[in-house]
C-alpha cells in the first residue's frame, strides 16, 4: 500500500509556496506577538496587534468567525485551556501566555502556536 492508497495527496511546488506564504504570515505574526507580551496588555489588545498583521499582510485570520468564534487569535493564560478567547484579561508578571494563530492566504492555512514567559516564571 503506497501513500495514494492511503488517501495522502502529494503536494505541487505551486501548493507547497502557498502554503509556505500562509505559514509566513502566521510565524511573523506570532514574532509580532512575542515581543508584545507584557504585564499590563490584555489578550485582546493582542488580538487586535494579530489581527491587524494579519490583514495587513493580505491574509485573512483564520480562526475568526470559525464556528462563531471571536478572535483572530486564541490565547490562554496559565492554566487556561487551549483555545481561550481573548478579551479583557489582563496579563501579569509571572503568567504564561499561549498564542494560537492562523491565516489564510490564497485559500491556504498556516497555523502554528507559542507559549511566552511574562518576566520571572515560577516552576
Amino acid at each position: 500500500m503506497g501513500f495514494l492508497d492511503r488517501g495522502v495527496e502529494i503536494k505541487t511546488p505551486d501548493q507547497i509556496d502557498g502554503m509556505r506564504k500562509a505559514g509566513l504570515v502566521v510565524g511573523q505574526t506570532l514574532e509580532l506577538l512575542r515581543g508584545s507580551v507584557r504585564a499590563g496588555i490584555t489578550t485582546g489588545e493582542l488580538d487586535a496587534i494579530a489581527e491587524d498583521n494579519i490583514r495587513s499582510s493580505g491574509a485573512t485570520p483564520s480562526f475568526k468567525g470559525y464556528h462563531g468564534f471571536p478572535g483572530s487569535i486564541c490565547a490562554s493564560v496559565n492554566d487556561e485551556v487551549v483555545h481561550g478567547i481573548p478579551g479583557d484579561r489582563v496579563i501579569g508578571e509571572g503568567d504564561v501566555v499561549s498564542i494560537d494563530c492562523g491565516a489564510i492566504v490564497d485559500g491556504w492555512h498556516g497555523d502554528a502556536a507559542i507559549t511566552v514567559g511574562v518576566g520571572p516564571v515560577s516552576d
